[in-house]
């Protein structure tokens, strides 16, 4: 069995409300896999994915990434071994695209000749020209271009795990469906352990290679992108309809 680097051990997140935002929740997230979490607003999916880098603590169980619960690491420590993706990309706006993207490795003190060709490498990555949009600001980008810096910058001190919460939600459709196409053919060149949170079911589809559905602050079904099509559960057959329409 491949290796898990994350596990949820009966994990839940009690809210001041007294509602349980995650519920009792146990999951193992795959070395290399990117498992899609799915579901509707206010099933539990952006709380657990804060679980992972340690924006959130349970209030019951425990989370482990690599091994090591979320409480026992340095929270700075953890979070420089985990690329973080939001929607609305989270850049500095006094920053250049250069020195947002050089950040973490800036703050890991590589060598500045190291940052620089990292910098350049990934923009290349991802579909932009060093030498025309290093110097820009965020305000001079449009909102992909944005999105696709804010991609380069979590990929910047090349950390194993990965995290995408929506990334590509605030976007218009025709540009959401550009950066989703590329995105799956990235990351299979990227080699990463990917979590993403969505829950619009055609990206679920086309970049998961495991979805776990969420109801309710837990996983009620899990399996492939083939699998989901098929389920029989009926959050999933709810989901799923929406792919034929």
């Amino acid at each position: 069995m491949t290796e898990a680097v994350v596990t949820f051990r009966g994990v839940t997140v009690r809210m001041p409300d007294g509602r349980d935002a995650v519920r009792d929740l146990t999951l193992a997230v795959r070395r290399g896999e990117t498992l899609v979490l799915l579901g509707r607003s206010g099933s539990g999916k952006t709380t657990t994915l804060k679980l992972i880098n340690a924006l959130r603590y349970p209030t019951a169980g425990d989370v482990f990434v690599e091994g090591r619960a979320t409480s026992e690491w340095e929270p700075y420590r953890l979070r420089r071994r985990i690329g973080y993706v939001i929607q609305e990309t989270g850049l500095f706006p006094h920053f250049t695209v250069a020195q947002n993207v050089a950040l973490v490795p800036t703050l890991e003190r590589w060598e500045r000749g190291r940052v620089g060709a990292r910098v350049s490498e990934l923009l290349a990555v991802v579909g932009l020209e060093a030498e025309q949009f290093l110097g820009r600001y965020p305000h001079e980008l449009s909102g992909g271009q944005r999105q696709r810096v804010g991609i380069a910058r979590a990929l910047a001190a090349d950390p194993p795990l990965l995290l995408m919460d929506e990334p590509f939600g605030a976007l218009d459709p025709l540009t959401r469906a550009e950066l989703q196409r590329e995105f799956a053919g990235l990351e299979l060149r990227l080699g990463k352990t990917i979590v993403f949170v969505t829950h619009d079911v055609r990206e679920a589809v086309l970049i998961a290679t495991r979805i776990a559905l969420f109801a309710a602050g837990q996983v009620v079904w899990s399996g492939t992108p083939g699998e989901f099509r098929r389920a029989d559960h009926p959050e999933a057959r709810s989901f799923a309809a929406v792919l034929d329409a």
